[in-house]
């Protein structure tokens, strides 16, 4: 991820940062991999304010994310990379050869294109899942 450095036009532009885009996949999210995100406004279920200073803000879809990777012993390929509202991380959308679609945060290092694979005798490489037991020991984690 390269960082995007801003000239310093203003005083807030002085020291500003930012992560480069360029990577990303040009593309909308994967309609069934996205639910809509309620807001509360901080109001309980009263309909009264019980956490002030809450509401506002841009109007966010939640990505379902899949985090268990559950899928064993069926290749996937990368088909995206994509930005993420809900959180820091890129997230990328994996195509499997079954035909499901699913969503993983996204690896440094993992590219569009690529094959991941979640299984107990899978390689060691990005991307790739394996249970604890069955990581080589000296394995980075």
């Amino acid at each position: 991820m390269a960082l995007k450095k801003y000239k310093p036009i203003t005083p807030g532009l002085r020291y500003r940062t930012d992560i480069e885009k360029s990577e990303l996949s040009k593309k909308d999210p994967e309609r069934s991999l996205v639910v809509s995100k309620k807001k509360t406004g901080g109001r309980n279920s009263q309909g009264r304010v019980t956490s002030w200073q809450k509401g506002g803000g841009h109007k966010r879809k939640y990505r379902i994310i899949d985090f268990k990777r559950n899928k064993h012993d069926i290749p996937a390929s990368v088909k995206a990379i994509e930005y993420d509202p809900n959180r820091n991380a890129r997230i990328a959308l994996l195509f499997y050869g079954d035909g499901e679609k699913r969503y993983i945060l996204h690896p440094e290092g993992l590219n569009i294109g690529d094959s991941v694979l979640s299984s107990s005798h899978a390689e060691i490489k990005t991307g790739n899942s394996l249970p604890l037991s069955e990581m080589p020991v000296g394995a980075l984690i």
